[in-house]
C-alpha cells in the first residue's frame, strides 16, 4: 500500500500545508508519493523532494494545471490512482475544490479535515464547531483524506527524493479559467501566518482597524477578524476567520474586541499562545485564552504599540 499527497502551492511559493499534510500522511505508515501540478514547477518540485518522508515527486508540469481547476485535478488524480491505497490533500480551497469530485468518482465516502491518524483505517475529525473530535473508521478500498494543516507540525528535511514526470493531460471542457481578484498585502497570509492579531464587533467600524496595523507591522502579524465584524462589513470576507472562515494555528493569536462565540474559537483554538483584549470580564474568549486583559480596547492598543 502507498500514500499520494497532492502538494498545495501557487505555481510560485510551496505552501507550508505542503510539508504538514506530508507529516500527517507519514502517520498512516505507507511510502509516500508527492503528485504536484501546475506550470514551471522546477524549483517547486526540488523543494518537494526534500521534505523528509517523501519517497517519490510527481510533477505534472502543463499550463493545463496552471489554475488547478477542479476537473482536470481529478481526472490528473483518478490516473493516478489505481497505485495507491491513500490519497490526501490538505484541507485548503484549492482541496476543498478537487477532492469531493475525486470521492464521488472513485464512489467513496470523502474522510474531511483529519485532525490525527489513529491508524491506516481510523482518523479523528472535529464535529459541532470543535466541540467534539469524532473517531471514524473507513472500510472503502481506498481513503480519500482532507487534512486540517493547523494541527500538524512542519516536516524536516532529507536528501532529495527522486523526480518523475506525468504526462497525463486532462483539458476538461467542463469549465475553463477566466480571472481572479487576488488581494494584495506585505503582511503574511492568514493560514501562514506565525503571529495573528484579529478584531471583532468590538472595533466598531472598519476605520478603527487601524489600530491593528501598527501593532501587526511591528510583530510580523496577519489581521483576521470575526465573523461579527465581517457581517457588519468593517472588513471583507477573506479575513474572517472561524467555522465559515479561516482555519488559524498561529504560535501566538490575539483577540481584539472579540467576545469568543463557538464558531469563532473553532477557527483559532490550536494556536500555542492565545491573548484576549476585552472589556467584558465573563466574555467567553477568556475560557480559552492563555493571557487574559479586561480593558477598553481603544485605550489599551496605543499603549500596546507604543510598548512595541
Amino acid at each position: 500500500m502507498k500514500t499520494l499527497v497532492i502538494a498545495e502551492h501557487d505555481n510560485g511559493v510551496l505552501k507550508p500545508e505542503t510539508s504538514k499534510t506530508i507529516n500527517a500522511a507519514a502517520k498512516l505508515g505507507f511510502p509516500i508519493d508527492v503528485l504536484i501540478a501546475g506550470e514551471n514547477l522546477g524549483v517547486l518540485s526540488e523543494e518537494v523532494a526534500l521534505i523528509n518522508g517523501v519517497a517519490s515527486v510527481l510533477v505534472a508540469d502543463n499550463a493545463v494545471y496552471a489554475h488547478q481547476l477542479a476537473e482536470s485535478m481529478a481526472d490528473l488524480v483518478l490516473s493516478l490512482a489505481d497505485s495507491y491505497s491513500h490519497i490526501v490533500v490538505s484541507a485548503t480551497t484549492t482541496g476543498k475544490n478537487f477532492m469531493p469530485r475525486v470521492a464521488a468518482l472513485l464512489d467513496v465516502a470523502q474522510i474531511s479535515e483529519i485532525i490525527d491518524v489513529v491508524d491506516a483505517e481510523t482518523f479523528k475529525r472535529p464535529i459541532y464547531a470543535g466541540n467534539a473530535i469524532a473517531t471514524v473508521k473507513s472500510l472503502d478500498s481506498k481513503k480519500v483524506i482532507t487534512v486540517r494543516a493547523s494541527s500538524f507540525d512542519l516536516q524536516t528535511e532529507q536528501a532529495s527524493a527522486p523526480i518523475k514526470a506525468v504526462n497525463t493531460v486532462s483539458d476538461s471542457a467542463l469549465s475553463s479559467f477566466v480571472s481572479d481578484e487576488q488581494t494584495k498585502s506585505e503582511r503574511p497570509e492568514l493560514t501562514a501566518a506565525t503571529v495573528v492579531i484579529s478584531g471583532g464587533r468590538g472595533m466598531q467600524n472598519g476605520e478603527n482597524f487601524s489600530l491593528l496595523h501598527g501593532i501587526a507591522d511591528k510583530l510580523g502579524a496577519a489581521i483576521g477578524a470575526s465573523r461579527a465584524a465581517v457581517d457588519a462589513g468593517f472588513v471583507p470576507n477573506d479575513m474572517q476567520v472561524g467555522q465559515t472562515g479561516k482555519i488559524v494555528a498561529p504560535n501566538l493569536y490575539i483577540a481584539v474586541g472579540i467576545s469568543g462565540a463557538i464558531q469563532h474559537l473553532a477557527g483559532m483554538k490550536d494556536s500555542k499562545v492565545i491573548v484576549a483584549i476585552n472589556k467584558d470580564p465573563d466574555a467567553p474568549i477568556f475560557q480559552v485564552a492563555d493571557y487574559g486583559l479586561v480593558a477598553d480596547l481603544f485605550d489599551v492598543l496605543p499603549q500596546l504599540e507604543q510598548a512595541l
